[in-house]
């Protein structure tokens, strides 16, 4: 029986990385005919101090995530991917990506960027695609960053 995956998730943060695994997983759901669902998580983790401060800032990176999401599934859609869905949650992205997103959306493939944004996350715990390969129920494919890029 021939490996064909139904349902395609790519995790989006705005990195170089990411951009590259949307390409790949654009790719993979135009080979096997399937759904492509785009996905961001919004570290709230990473708002709890600064929302005392400035309570627009939440609000900014929400809209920043909706542009970013509609401009992906814009060339997705470009590309000739038919099923088209965008997914924006908050939380933890390692946690919401692995466990969260691929369950409901029944997920048989992410594909991640081997880095994101976060430099000093992936230093002091370990990095999100390390995080949806251990503890995902689904395949996984990790996109490496082009050489000397």
């Amino acid at each position: 029986m021939p490996l064909k995956y139904n349902n395609v998730l790519v995790a989006v943060d705005g990195s170089k990385e990411a951009k590259r695994a949307f390409n790949k997983a654009v790719q993979l759901a135009g080979d096997h005919d399937a759904n492509l669902f785009i996905s961001h998580i919004i570290d709230t983790r990473t708002f709890a101090s600064v929302e005392h401060y400035d309570r627009t800032i939440f609000a900014e990176a929400e809209q920043y995530a909706r542009d970013m999401l509609e401009e992906y599934k814009e060339t997705a859609v470009e590309r000739g991917i038919k099923k088209v869905s965008l997914v924006l949650d908050y939380g933890s992205p390692k946690v919401k990506i692995a466990k969260d997103v691929a369950k409901k959306y029944e997920i048989d493939l992410i594909v991640t960027g081997a880095t994101g944004l976060n430099a000093v996350e992936r230093f002091l715990i370990g990095s999100v695609s390390e995080h949806i390969t251990r503890h995902s129920n689904c395949d996984v494919l990790i996109v490496r960053s082009e050489p000397n890029s």
